[in-house]
């Protein structure tokens, strides 16, 4: 069987601690390059994961690989993915998908012409609650998804180190970093709904304040410039409505990391997995005692990128769904701006 050969585009932490250990992982891959802006810290990613070239030009380095990592901060998401795409690279990008969905149909049009893999790193799809949440709702246990609660929220944990609390280069905050995962998972799992009309709020009130409590690492209110915290409510195309909280540094008693679905015939929460349903005349909650896990899920989404490039598999995380995370995240923005709800047009 033909090896995979990979290059990374960015020699962060989450490329160093996660992505390229879980390609360590498959049989059929050898990550084989790596770049980025600070040479300094790709010499040091390849030292230790023993990669053999490190590349100052992008173009060099897709001349030499079949695929692309792409963990730099958002703002080169699109750019670098369309360069890699265009070059007849496979590209496997970080969360988001890009800065906003013009940025996101150049990676889909892109992808669509040089017919090679495009795929976003949501890794939520791969945990075992997810797969096995996904299982239940598509066997018609709840019926048709009706309310989606959405809480990603953590208690004074705004990240205080790289480039999180950028704008130009990361596009937001606590959303477009954090709660984009579990807006991705809950929309996966209820079949993918197109959404229609959005209306959010943010706020970045905690992190302006001086003299913060903040678990990790110290922030600056003077150079911080996205949400600590938003509230949005959005209406899909199959008349389900989402209801999502996301925060950063929310004052509540502990983190709260949940989805919540209500269907016509029971409901179903994640994290952890129960199963909500009235039957016989009685009000149950059943709860998962047990799950299969066949592997962590870096290593499952690994092995499956590298499956969907090698033609054994399509991606879980398929760029058109990952356009309709991105076009929500954007109208919440805008609607938090305007103040008002905006209406996204169907293509």
């Amino acid at each position: 069987m033909k090896t995979l050969k990979i290059g990374v585009l960015g020699a962060g932490e989450i490329a160093k601690g996660r992505h390229i250990p879980a390609f360590r992982h498959v049989e059929e891959v050898s990550v084989t390059a790596v770049m980025d802006i600070n040479e300094e810290r790709a010499q040091e990613a390849a030292e230790k994961f023993d990669i053999e070239r490190v590349y100052t030009d992008l173009n060099d380095m897709l001349e030499n690989i079949d695929a692309l990592l792409i963990t730099t901060p958002n703002k080169y998401h699109a750019p670098a993915a369309v360069q890699a795409l265009n070059a007849g690279v496979h590209v496997l990008c970080e969360k988001p998908m890009a800065l906003n969905t013009k940025e996101c149909k150049e990676m889909i049009e892109a992808a669509e012409k040089s017919g090679k893999v495009l795929t976003i790193a949501y890794h939520y799809r791969f945990m075992k609650e997810a797969r096995a949440a996904k299982r239940i709702i598509d066997s018609g246990e709840i019926g048709e998804p009706l309310v989606i609660r959405i809480k990603a929220m953590r208690r004074r944990k705004v990240p205080g180190w790289g480039v999180f609390t950028n704008r130009g280069l990361q596009g937001g905050g606590a959303l477009i970093d954090y709660g984009c995962h579990l807006l991705d998972l809950a929309l996966w799992l209820t079949g993918s709904s197109k959404p229609t009309e959005v209306s959010g709020t943010t706020y970045n009130n905690l992190s302006m304040q001086k003299d913060q409590v903040n678990e990790w690492g110290t922030i600056n209110p003077a150079t911080f410039e996205v949400e600590d915290h938003a509230a949005a409510f959005i209406r899909l195309e199959n008349g389900a409505t989402v209801i999502l909280e996301t925060s950063w540094a929310a004052n509540i008693p502990e983190d709260e990391e949940t989805i919540s679905i209500s269907g016509t015939k029971g409901g179903l929460d994640v994290f952890p997995l129960r199963l909500n349903k009235a039957e016989n005349g009685v009000l149950l909650n059943t709860d998962i005692t047990w799950m299969p896990e066949e592997e962590p899920f870096e290593i499952l989404q690994a092995k499956h990128f590298a499956a969907c490039c090698l033609g054994f598999a399509v991606p879980l995380a398929n760029p058109y769904e990952s356009l309709y995370v991105s076009s929500i995240m954007e109208s919440v923005y805008e609607s938090a701006k305007v103040g008002r709800s905006i209406q996204i047009k169907r293509e």
